[in-house]
């Protein structure tokens, strides 16, 4: 039986402070540039927390709104607000950044992250209103005085933590000389760990799933732990798993840039079916790195800075319950290193390839999810829309191969994908976001397949000028067995007679 997907959560996580201090567009700019006129003027352009959760889009990632709704509002979407918008929703949370930083020091097991002790009083106040973090108060301990921290900052080489723009805690060097373990990094690793944890505790309690079923634990953010001797090391899995409860689990990271997840979810899909595990998480963490990654752009254009958020993620891959989407294990598309690297090859590649070896046309599929960013935050930077040239690409190859007529291009683009409204955090947007919303659709018979597809530029590591690619199909759960090919059904036969043989040598006087 193929695996199943049993749901999903998103969170976001609204750190105006660590984008001027972490996001590396603003780090390097104060490196390069300290006098620059973007520094200067810089908060003038961060939205309030309830902005952030009142923003349409944000609205949509968590589960509040629909992607469908999301695409009929006029845009500019930035400039309108959800009425009575909730910081919860169906598929998880969005969380400001004072508690964050809580959730940071609770993530911590190496006494790194230091908080000043009024500030610690009131995230523990915090602590006791939020479900999930009650049972992490005592971890957040009793905070030093502001004396300490700022020691630590100005003498320690500590990275400070801030609430606009004051300090109210600190992340403390975990090395001497080792820049992988340098106050800068282990913030950015705190931050990986602190927002996949959320994830998997909203993914645990809205499935209500009980902590001990999950086996295995994939990670599948883009940054890298370890030290001076293995740079990438990892595992940002266990550690997650650790805090979050999952006592019977263990794992590893997998790492593919944007198109990290979809491999971390076929590698899950797989190790369901060859029944090494039952239940196994797939989380992606936030990056600091990206967040204000277009901000010169979006000030320039006197635009608030709309990469102000973490996002995060947490999906459920289990054995079939007869109930939950399938994942087609049989048909998973990838784009091999000989494909090429034009955006026709790609799309052929990972699109049209799987699909024609499941006996599917372009129609067949009710969703694509290809990369899903937000257009508010790529197209001032000169990106463009990014999802909409996806799908022009995918219906353009459907009209090549004379599934659609060119004059039904559009009405193709329009039915058969959704507005972008992931955040610019790298892993997050390609493809995934669409789990949530698609799941809740295959259950309530309004479609019956969507396709995930993950997209990333292997280039960015200076290793090789290769594209990647790699897909796969979800769908209505109709408790089928898996296609056998012809080659199976030989080999059952040949040995089912040599049975027989051994049966009639046996039996025969």
């Amino acid at each position: 039986m193929f695996p199943v997907i049993k749901g999903a959560s998103y969170i976001l996580i609204n750190t105006p402070d660590m984008v001027i201090n972490n996001g590396i567009t603003q780090t390097v700019e104060r490196e390069t540039n300290p006098d620059s006129e973007y520094l200067k003027k810089i908060s003038n352009y961060l939205r309030s927390f309830e902005d952030v959760v009142s923003y349409p889009v944000n609205q949509t990632y968590i589960g509040n709104l629909a992607p469908e709704e999301l695409g009929e509002m006029p845009r500019p979407w930035y400039q309108k607000k959800i009425d009575g918008a909730s910081r919860y929703g169906k598929f998880g949370e969005i969380m400001p950044e004072d508690e964050f930083y809580g959730l940071m020091k609770v993530s911590d097991t190496f006494d790194l992250v230091v908080l000043e002790k009024n500030f610690t009083s009131d995230i523990k106040l915090k602590f006791e209103e939020h479900k999930l973090l009650k049972d992490y108060i005592a971890k957040l301990g009793e905070g030093v005085n502001f004396e300490e921290i700022k020691r630590l900052v100005e003498s320690a080489g500590a990275e400070p933590l801030c609430i606009k723009g004051e300090i109210v805690g600190c992340v403390k060097r975990a090395h001497e000389i080792d820049k992988n373990l340098s106050a800068h990094i282990m913030t950015e690793n705190l931050a990986v760990k602190a927002s996949g944890i959320l994830a998997v505790l909203n993914l645990i309690d809205r499935l209500n799933i009980n902590k001990d079923s999950i086996d295995y634990i994939i990670e599948c953010s883009e940054e890298a732990c370890g030290d001076m001797n293995q740079r990438g090391g990892g595992n940002f899995a266990k550690s997650i798993g650790e805090i979050a409860g999952l006592k019977n689990a263990t794992g590893c990271d997998v790492r593919g840039f944007c198109a990290g997840p979809t491999h971390a979810l076929v590698n899950a899909a797989g190790l369901i079916q060859s029944k090494v595990f039952k239940n196994i998480v797939v989380v992606g963490g936030g990056a600091t790195a990206k967040l204000g990654m277009n901000g010169k752009d979006h000030v320039k254009k006197g635009l608030p800075i709309l990469e102000d958020v973490l996002g995060g993620f947490a999906i459920l891959v289990s054995e079939n319950d007869g109930v939950s989407p399938v994942i087609r294990t049989d048909a998973v598309g990838k784009h091999s290193i000989g494909a090429g690297a034009s955006p026709q090859a790609v799309i052929e590649a990972i699109v049209a390839a799987p699909l024609e070896k499941l006996g599917y046309s372009f129609t067949d599929i009710d969703l694509y999810a290809p990369e899903m960013q937000n257009p508010e935050i790529t197209e001032p930077a000169g990106a463009g829309d990014v999802p909409m040239q996806n799908y022009k690409m995918i219906g353009a190859l459907a009209v090549k191969k004379g599934q659609i007529e060119k004059a039904s291009l559009t009405e193709f683009v329009k039915s058969h994908g959704y507005v972008g409204y992931a955040p610019t955090q790298g892993h997050v947007p390609s493809g995934v976001p669409i789990i949530g919303h698609g799941i809740e659709k295959i259950k309530e018979g309004k479609i019956n397949r969507f396709m995930i597809v993950g997209k990333g530029s292997l280039f960015l590591a200076r290793m090789t000028n290769l594209f990647d690619g790699i897909s796969f199909v979800v769908e209505k759960n109709v408790q089928r067995e898996e296609v056998i090919s012809k080659e199976d059904i030989k080999s059952m036969v040949a040995e089912a007679m040599k049975e027989f043989a051994s049966y009639l040598l046996k039996n025969t006087r």
